[in-house]
């Protein structure tokens, strides 16, 4: 028969952008719809709004350590208002930005939601439409904890509509989007407890990683609840009371749940064309990204495979080459750099001593020390730790992890070099930049410990 479309995207954020942008400079005729906003969560309530309050709690803290480098200033407080302005600008621009594009390739653009009538057939804001291939791209949401009360509490998507800076932050979790959010609203002047259920943060970092940056929220005066699980959230007068398990409570202003997101699948009719979720409500898909349905691809966190912005962009890319541009290929999951955007910020690619010692032992590099901005400034919080995973047999570095400032940005070069499979050798031949953190990297030359020998000889 006769469709619409050779592509039709569900989803206007990175991965389905990319898609449907690409496949549209191909030569493929290109349907696409987003319910709520171009660009998706990273655009408009992700990555980008954050990244600019993560910039505007790190000028709160070189204010105030301008003094000890011979700057006379005053500091008379933080406007939330001003900068929610300039943020929300931004993000608009951007959005703009991602229409244009869709627009300049040739895409048809659609305002609205689509849900499926069959594997070919879609409803798209009422109207009906036909495409030969689908893509599934409609992100991820934030959940609440579901216990009583939890409708009084934040989730990350309302922290941009806030009006005001709270006095006092509640944040429950201990991801990356709980962590960067308790160390911001810190540096803006909350006070803040951060409440876990874990011994450590971020789990499925590298221990050492963990460690240190428990640490560092201690000692930036952020109040660490370990071990303990929400019951209930009540207000009481001004104020909200949580309630943990085990009877102790946290009085906050304001309480953020970040305490997990799951794909965006609901009301898609994904019965209705054949295609399977997993257990976790993910939609499932192979290799290539082609789900149950032969037809239709997913793309991005609804696969929470690896929830990523740059990693959902280049799938994106490679599903649209591959349909429709004469080049398969596939997009790599492995030694995918990413970061987090605590004080200080984390870098991170390759393995973590953890997952390297399953495979056999491994020489571990590691330092740790204060660098030169903050042996001046003395603020506490802000010792740097760096580390390299050896393979013993093969010498190659199979991992690499960073907790200090600058880190993303030193990461995404260290990148490059875990992914070409470079050895220790080949870091200890390079010559460092000096005087900067990045070049402890290529300085490393004592062995910290080994590890992994009992797994390698069971």
């Amino acid at each position: 028969m006769a469709y619409d479309f050779d592509l039709f995207v569900i989803g206007g954020g990175s991965a389905g952008v990319r898609c449907a942008r690409i496949a549209a400079t191909h030569g493929a005729r290109v349907g696409i719809a987003e319910e709520r906003f171009w660009g998706g969560t990273c655009v408009n309530v992700g990555c980008v709004p954050k990244k600019i309050m993560v910039n505007a709690a790190e000028y709160g803290g070189w204010a105030q350590d301008a003094a000890r480098f011979g700057w006379t200033m005053e500091v008379k407080g933080f406007d939330l208002a001003t900068l929610k302005a300039a943020r929300d600008a931004e993000v608009a621009r951007l959005n703009g930005i991602y229409g244009r594009l869709l627009g300049n390739a040739g895409a048809t653009v659609f305002e609205g939601r689509a849900t499926f009538l069959d594997a070919h057939t879609l409803d798209v804001a009422g109207k009906t439409v036909t495409a030969e291939r689908i893509v599934i791209a409609v992100g991820g949401r934030a959940v609440r904890p579901g216990i009583p009360g939890d409708e009084l509490g934040m989730l990350s998507d309302d922290v941009f509509d806030l009006r005001q800076v709270p006095k006092r932050l509640c944040v429950v979790g201990s991801g990356y989007i709980a962590l960067e959010f308790a160390c911001v609203f810190q540096a803006l002047g909350s006070q803040v407890d951060l409440v876990y259920r874990a011994d450590l943060p971020l789990r499925g970092f590298d221990h050492d990683i963990r460690e240190a940056l428990k640490e560092a929220l201690e000692a930036q005066g952020i109040r660490q609840h370990v071990g303990h699980h929400p019951a209930r959230l009540d207000r009481q007068g001004d104020c909200l009371l949580l309630s943990l398990q085990g009877g102790a409570a946290v009085e906050a202003d304001a309480v953020l749940f970040a305490t997990g997101r799951v794909p965006h699948v609901q009301g898609l009719g994904l019965d209705k064309a054949g295609v399977m979720c997993t257990a976790k409500g993910a939609v499932e898909v192979d290799e290539e990204h082609r789900t149950t349905a032969p037809n239709i691809y997913a793309i991005g966190d609804v696969t929470d495979r690896l929830n990523l912005t740059p990693m959902a962009t280049a799938v994106g890319h490679a599903l649209a080459d591959s349909l429709f541009g004469n080049n398969p290929r596939k997009a790599s999951y492995l030694n995918v750099p990413t970061a987090v955007f605590t004080s200080p910020p984390i870098g991170t690619v390759g393995m973590t001593e953890a997952d390297a010692c399953l495979h056999g032992p491994v020489d571990i590099y590691m330092t740790r020390f204060t660098p030169m901005r903050h042996t001046i400034s003395g603020r506490p919080g802000k010792k740097t730790l760096m580390k390299l995973v050896v393979c013993q047999r093969t010498r190659r570095v199979l991992g690499a992890h960073m907790l200090g400032e600058d880190a993303a940005e030193i990461m995404q070069g260290i990148g490059i070099a875990v992914a070409a499979g470079l050895t220790k050798e080949d870091f200890d031949r390079t010559i460092g930049i000096h005087p900067t953190a990045a070049e402890e990297f290529v300085t490393l030359r004592t062995r910290t410990r080994e590890a992994g020998v009992k797994a390698a000889a069971e």
